[in-house]
């Protein structure tokens, strides 16, 4: 029997010697051995030098993501227990600093295990297996989890889409431990919130802003804030925490808004302060315009518009007019808190994308902070891919 190796087409080793764990099937010569869904194989380049052992996924534009570089390691148990601890040992010291009972412990490729994400929230793991690699080894990973944190209970949120392009079928439910009841509140810098992570977003809550939300209580004292996209809640709470006078949150989905109200219940603010509407954004935005509203903060947190730089142009197109509208929306002195998600829009050009908006709202803007996800969420240096959220205070 052949064991699985992966040969690559000349000079298409580059990205993988730097370490990069993404291998396209477009750098793939040859492969031997008919590797199976998630099997590891070896990675040589056009010289049959070794490169790598990579996770191999058949139906996948990246055809095999990076276990390792060390041609002496065995992609095993004790090979991913290793991993998954000293993945959640890095994040002992945000356990301290961070005042949160919500926390990520894996983040995929920039912790070494391409295509899992786990986050914790107070004694409840979710756990997100994205790729083909994690997929073959879930009954280990989840009984490594269960070994080294003992939580109460895992819940898989394997329900994503991405995962249909490695032909995976989608899953979520409980995995160990006894079933959710209810939703989950956890606590983030003096704020509650109730987290529902069997149908919320991503595993539940964005735990990747928490920075961000407390970073706008310390601007928001005595001020009208308008806040796009606002999920559940997250900025409209620590504006209201932080002394705003009055907050409208603005959202399409219903059951989000709702989870909102019973999280301003929950932390005992004043819900007169803060009014909710169902609807569009950018129709809104328009409508606010034309009926000559002005805030003196304005959040803008959309969904990914451009997952891939495929979609860069299209996405940019999005984000201006959101930010430009905002501009127009500014009273003078005011704040605009702007964010892009979406893996295809670099900081230069999304800085750029809101200098273009700014001009063209005729503002002179000024950028007095920058911001980025949070520390549990960190970007390796051989994988850009994992420096995705990017924020821009600007001051009108």
């Amino acid at each position: 029997m052949v064991e699985p190796a992966v040969i690559l087409y000349p000079g298409r080793e580059k990205s993988v010697l730097l370490r990069h764990p993404w291998i396209f099937a477009s750098a793939i010569a040859s492969v031997l051995g008919n590797p199976a869904v998630g099997e590891t194989a070896s990675v040589f380049d056009s010289k049959k030098q070794f490169i790598a052992k990579a996770a191999f996924s058949p139906d996948s534009k990246i055809r095999a993501r990076v276990w390792t570089w060390n041609s002496t390691e065995v992609i095993d148990r004790e090979f991913l227990k290793a991993r998954i601890k000293a993945s959640i040992e890095r994040r002992s010291i945000y356990r301290k600093t961070e005042n949160t009972t919500a926390l990520r412990l894996v983040f995929g490729e920039a912790d070494g295990i391409p295509g899992l994400i786990v986050d914790q929230y107070n004694n409840t793991l979710v756990a997100q297996i994205l790729s083909a690699g994690p997929e073959r080894h879930r009954q280990d990973i989840f009984g490594i989890l269960e070994e080294l944190v003992k939580p109460d209970q895992i819940y898989e949120r394997s329900d994503v889409d991405v995962r249909n392009l490695e032909k995976l079928e989608e899953r979520d439910g409980i995995v160990s431990g006894t079933p959710l009841k209810s939703n989950l509140v956890i606590t983030e810098n003096g704020v509650k919130y109730s987290v529902d992570v069997c149908e919320g977003q991503k595993t539940g809550f964005y735990i990747d802003q928490r920075r961000n939300r407390n970073k706008i209580k310390e601007l928001v004292k005595d001020k009208d804030v308008l806040n796009c996209f606002c999920y559940t809640g997250g900025f409209t709470l620590n504006a209201l925490a932080g002394g705003a006078r009055t907050v409208v949150s603005v959202d399409s989905s219903a059951p989000a808004l709702e989870q909102l109200k019973q999280n301003i219940a929950l932390n005992g603010f004043d819900e007169n302060r803060n009014e909710v509407i169902e609807g569009d954004i950018f129709k809104l935005l328009r409508l606010f315009r034309d009926q000559a509203k002005s805030f003196d903060m304005i959040v803008l947190d959309p969904p990914k518009f451009a997952p891939t730089v495929s979609q860069a142009e299209k996405a940019a197109r999005g984000y201006k007019d959101i930010n430009l509208l905002a501009f127009k929306l500014l009273r003078p002195g005011g704040i605009l808190v702007t964010f892009s998600c979406s893996g295809g829009i670099s900081r230069d050009l999304f800085q750029k994308i809101i200098t273009s908006a700014a001009a063209d709202a005729g503002v002179d803007g000024r950028i007095i902070d920058q911001l980025s996800q949070s520390p549990d969420h960190p970007v390796a240096l051989n994988f850009p891919e994992s420096f995705y959220l990017k924020g821009l205070i600007v001051e009108k």
